[in-house]
């Protein structure tokens, strides 16, 4: 057997050429790659190897013999042993200099572009205490039963009592029901023998203040006067009850405990109706900016007519509408759709419908259908557009488009098959909706030539 370039349990010094979105800096020994979780570009380091493939190779940050200017100390104490975040012993300028770099060399990489039209990255003034929800897991920690989240790449559960990217009010919420659950003694529920009582906290907060929670239980929920007593500052108060095996957060039963069924939110002076699986961005600022970009870069017109895939709650559906002839909504959950159609009622914008199907069933119908669209949108999730979903944008009469991104390996995949189907990127906007996290979000303008 040919020994590997790099073996587990070895010890090296190398020089850091490059970073991953998940905070990873890359080093190599005679070519071969080194990832080193916590390193920085330009930085000189010495590294215990814990994992080594034929392709790549794991390392644990021992010692920064010469760190990088832009290395600082992490706010969060849990940073260290907490998965969420990848970028806390980062400058914030760096770390979208990092992002911005992922974009562009995905989409050169992957996307086979020889050319990027790259704008510059939109970032936040504050990058911190921007996230309006956040799902903490209920589980036994050295320390007791804990909220918190999970350690890179298990589930361990790391105790926190205070993200520093969630809102106060998100934070507040969990402490709230953990004191509930300490003082009723409800038992965590625990993956591996599936029983105990409480999975998750669920908390959401509006522009305005307003608060939802959701109680998720696997079985009934005990001590729900006590739960409605220490949860009475919220606007509304949800029990889910999830029976299954699952990561999955939610199961599909909702029962409301206290207050209003939905809660309001308003983006780029649109209001929109809120339930608890309404899919919303969790960065509000970020997000005007970012729905800014696609409207911007799409300009559509009052007499074209515009399809929104993947459309949630309407969010973009409805900004559309303010400016094109017609919009048609496409989006696989039903609560959302009930919502998107409510949203459009509430704010009197009749010129947008909503269907409730897989986008890829109905794109491809829209377009069988002989249905016009002159210009689309797409928000697709993490893994993307389905096959099916390209091949129909392909096929219809479509000559502009903006895709919405949180990926940019899959944005690059993509917008790959579209250039070969005609279509040539315009300009590419990244934008920041998850600072100090591994994320980065991206608006590709596309347009093609008359068919």
């Amino acid at each position: 057997m040919n020994r590997l370039p790099v073996e587990k349990n070895e010890e090296w010094e190398l020089t850091i050429d490059s970073v991953t979105l998940e905070g990873a800096g890359v080093g190599r020994v005679d070519g071969f790659a080194l990832f080193v979780p916590g390193a920085l570009v330009g930085e000189r380091v010495r590294v215990h190897v814990i994992k080594a493939t034929a392709s790549y190779a794991v390392g644990k940050l021992l010692e920064v013999a010469e760190p990088s200017p832009h290395r600082m100390e992490p706010a969060c104490p849990a940073y260290a042993r907490c998965g969420g975040c990848a970028f806390g012993h980062v400058s914030y300028e760096e770390e979208l200099r990092i992002k911005e770099r992922q974009v562009k060399e995905a989409l050169t990489r992957l996307g086979g572009l020889s050319e990027v039209p790259l704008r510059p990255i939109l970032g936040m003034d504050v990058p911190e205490r921007y996230r309006n929800k956040g799902a903490f897991p209920y589980g036994r920690t050295d320390r007791g039963p804990a909220f918190g989240f999970y350690a890179p790449r298990s589930h361990r559960l790391v105790p926190v009592e205070d993200c520093l990217i969630e809102q106060k009010g998100v934070c507040h919420a969990v402490s709230a029901v953990k004191t509930w659950a300490e003082t009723c003694r409800i038992q965590p529920y625990d993956e591996g023998t599936g029983k105990g009582v409480l999975r998750h906290a669920v908390a959401r907060v509006t522009t305005s203040g307003d608060l939802m929670v959701v109680i998720v239980t696997r079985g009934d929920l005990p001590h729900k006067k006590e739960l409605a007593d220490a949860l009475s500052f919220a606007d509304s108060v949800y029990w889910n009850r999830n029976d299954k095996n699952t990561n999955v957060i939610f199961g599909d039963s909702f029962t409301l405990l206290l207050g209003r069924p939905t809660l309001r939110e308003t983006l780029c002076g649109v209001a929109f109706e809120v339930s608890p699986r309404s899919f919303l961005q969790v960065n509000p600022i970020q997000t005007e900016k970012l729905y800014g970009a696609a409207l911007d870069l799409l300009s559509p017109q009052p007499s074209e007519t515009v399809a929104d895939v993947y459309c949630g709650i309407g969010t973009i559906s409805l900004l559309l509408a303010q400016r094109a002839g017609k919009v048609i909504g496409v989006e696989v959950v039903p609560e959302a759709v009930e919502n998107a159609r409510e949203n459009a009622r509430r704010n009197g914008i009749p010129n947008a419908s909503f269907l409730c199907a897989p986008a890829e069933d109905a794109l491809p119908k829209l377009v069988a259908d002989g249905q016009r669209i002159d210009c689309l949108t797409v928000d697709p999730p993490r893994k993307g557009c389905d096959p099916q979903v390209i091949d129909a944008i392909l096929a219809s009469g479509a000559r502009r488009m903006a895709y919405i991104s949180c990926s940019p390996a899959t944005l690059a995949r993509d917008v790959k098959r579209l250039t070969a189907g005609g279509f040539t990127v315009e300009a590419v906007q990244p934008v920041d909706m998850f600072p100090r996290c591994g994320h980065v979000e991206s608006v590709v303008a596309l347009t093609r030539a008359g068919l």
